[in-house]
């Protein structure tokens, strides 16, 4: 029960995290492409395979926090059935263009993101 409780609270964090994400880039970036989504999922892409290498190449973060990071924050914190919605809404409304610059951004930039972050994780724990 306690790990369910975990996941829950991380879940609760990682979506608050999200809206305000989405609230900074609309204001700070504007809203005519949502930013904030592709913000959280290539955040949240790196984050999720940070945490992964260093929780299972280490004993760095315990089975428990990881599954409320993984499962319960990042879970909460990433979008992409709100990218599904928004591209899709591109599409519908006519706007190819956008539709598919979004889909490639967001693609590109987790698939980046996630190398990354395990590229940093192997260089800190040496693994």
């Amino acid at each position: 029960m306690s790990r369910f409780l975990l996941i829950c609270f991380g879940g609760a964090v990682g979506t608050g995290a999200r809206y305000l994400t989405a609230l900074w880039a609309a204001q700070a970036i504007g809203p005519a492409f949502p930013f904030g989504t592709l913000i959280v999922n290539v955040l949240g892409s790196f984050l999720i395979a940070f945490i992964m290498h260093v929780g299972s190449a280490t004993e760095w973060i315990s089975s428990d926090v990881r599954v409320m990071l993984t499962t319960g924050v990042m879970g909460g914190f990433t979008t992409y059935s709100t990218f599904n919605y928004e591209t899709t809404n591109y599409f519908r409304d006519g706007a190819w263009l956008i539709g598919f610059a979004n889909v490639i951004a967001t693609l590109l930039g987790c698939l980046a993101a996630g190398l990354l972050g395990l590229a940093l994780a192997r260089l800190i724990v040496g693994r």
